[in-house]
């Protein structure tokens, strides 16, 4: 079981917070998409097992939704010539509400796309343009009926809170509008300040408002009860759904399963090594032309791969498993587990339950702290 990750490094125009690789360019999309097609290629071997079932593809960015859908078409075509694709296979598409139309949502159905994951952000207004996106409320809403209309049944929506112009009261009516719309899944995210970013440039001269942490957790806190009430599991600290509809993708990023990224500066991972592509348009196009994929690796030593499971697993509902450390890492790595647990099992901010570290309600709040203390050096 594995999953295949293709990054599309385009945007119509730079989100103030974002620090992911892009172009605002798209003169180089054709050459992209051809070399893009010829790594899947080069990349035929990555899974070692012959006939390895690929559970997962997404289409992350950028924005994937700004390609043309003959050439997002292609690229799932090159894929299912070099992999064995499972009959029950997610594919999901990062979409932007103002790229989406009736005709591309159609095209993306038939070509078997069948989650899309929408950068809403928020329904109002005047956080959008404090974040500098291209779209408006309207638009958000619009773009998630459509897509129901044509049968996309499985919608995703990123959700930004902790921005300085987000009331409490507007936090809520975001997620109202969700529930609402019937949005299968939430990804809810903190507004992080990234360096070399133009937020933070801005934030340093003074332009605009810094974050408030005490919003944030307040954000939090109203997030985690209204969700609840609205029957979303909060399987994530980041990532919410109703029953059936957890991102199959991102659940086996936190399960440590392997997944192959394809693209400029995508990740690759086979649970022991891990690999970067290129974070350069023109550098990866003319690599791919010669036949050579641009990537550097590592070898993840043991006390790394415990410090990823460590950080990953106490995000989720399941929590971090003492079996699994025992069986990855041995009766030392348990014992010092269950040492540095206890003080915090005392304080009520993480739980044991069937063998099961996890974090409680009060515990999530401190996840990325507690998590460094478990961290081997």
């Amino acid at each position: 079981m594995a999953g295949i990750y293709i990054h599309i490094p385009f945007c119509k125009q730079a989100c103030h917070y974002c620090n992911f690789h892009f172009s605002a360019s798209t003169k180089l999309l054709d050459p992209m998409v051809q070399a893009i097609c010829k790594e899947i290629e080069l990349q035929q071997h990555f899974f070692e097992a012959p006939n390895a079932l690929i559970d997962t593809i997404y289409f992350g960015g950028g924005t994937p939704s700004l390609l043309p859908t003959d050439a997002t078409a292609q690229i799932l075509e090159t894929i299912k010539k070099y992999y064995n694709l499972s009959p029950q296979i997610e594919i999901t598409l990062e979409a932007n509400p103002d790229d989406i139309a009736k005709e591309k949502l159609i095209a993306f159905k038939s070509m078997g796309i069948n989650r899309l994951s929408m950068g809403v952000q928020s329904f109002v207004d005047e956080d959008l343009i404090w974040m500098n996106r291209a779209h408006r409320s309207e638009a958000a809403i619009q773009a998630i009926k459509l897509a129901k209309e044509v049968g996309i049944d499985n919608i995703s929506i990123d959700l930004i809170y902790g921005i300085p112009t987000l009331t409490d009261e507007n936090w809520i009516q975001n997620m109202n509008q969700a529930v609402a719309l019937n949005v299968q899944h939430l990804s809810c995210y903190a507004l992080t300040v990234e360096p070399k970013t133009p937020l933070n440039a801005l934030i340093l001269k003074g332009e605009k408002e810094d974050i408030d942490t005490t919003k944030q957790a307040v954000h939090f806190e109203l997030l985690t009860k209204h969700a609840a009430q609205a029957g979303y599991e909060h399987y994530e600290l980041s990532n919410l759904a109703l029953p059936g509809y957890r991102s199959k993708h991102n659940t086996s990023y936190w399960q440590q399963k392997k997944y192959l990224g394809i693209g400029p500066s995508a990740h690759s991972f086979t649970g022991s090594t891990r690999q970067w592509n290129v974070a350069n348009n023109a550098l990866y196009i003319s690599s791919i032309e010669k036949g050579i994929v641009p990537f550097e690796s590592e070898t993840l030593s043991k006390a790394t791969q415990y410090n990823e499971y460590i950080m990953t697993s106490l995000r989720t509902i399941e929590g971090c498993s003492y079996a699994y450390v025992h069986e990855k890492f041995g009766d030392n790595a348990v014992s010092r587990t269950k040492k540095i647990a206890a003080h915090y099992i005392d304080k009520g901010q993480l739980m044991e339950r069937e063998n099961l570290l996890a974090a409680t309600a009060q515990g999530k709040f401190f996840l990325d702290g507690i998590a460094a203390d478990f961290f081997e050096v």
